[in-house]
């Protein structure tokens, strides 16, 4: 389901995602596109784009494509999810001992979307260093 959700296949490309998004969160999924676990996770992202199209906006990277950030955000899972808002990283507390990314697939839509809704509400309140269930 990767090829149906917007590619960056560059750093640059991932650098402008975070940096020139104003107002929504950039939610955005590293992995391999042909891993099941990415699939999953793809699939997932795919059902909800529409319903947070106001508030977040989603990409994919493959980290062979594009291995720029592998290194800096330790992406060493097959599928790993970031959000940032204005160039900031958001954090994702969700009780795992990793508050920088989510990295296994949420097979739960409304989960996901509950998340990324926490973001915006972290956003709103300019509060986006604690982690987003804290």
């Amino acid at each position: 389901m990767a090829y149906l959700l917007p590619h960056l296949h560059s750093g640059w490309e991932v650098d402008q995602a975070i940096l020139t998004e104003e107002d929504r969160v950039v939610v955005i999924r590293f992995g391999r596109d042909k891993d099941p676990t990415c699939m999953v996770q793809d699939e997932i992202l795919m059902n909800i784009t529409e319903k947070v199209k106001n508030f977040a906006v989603i990409y994919v990277v493959d980290i062979d494509e594009v291995p720029d950030f592998n290194g800096m955000y330790e992406l060493y899972d097959p599928c790993t999810s970031m959000f940032f808002y204005r160039n900031k990283h958001i954090m994702v507390d969700l009780g795992t001992g990793n508050n920088n990314k989510i990295n296994w697939a949420l097979p739960d839509k409304q989960e996901f979307i509950d998340i990324i809704e926490r973001g915006e509400e972290r956003k709103r309140s300019g509060n986006l260093s604690q982690g987003l269930f804290n």
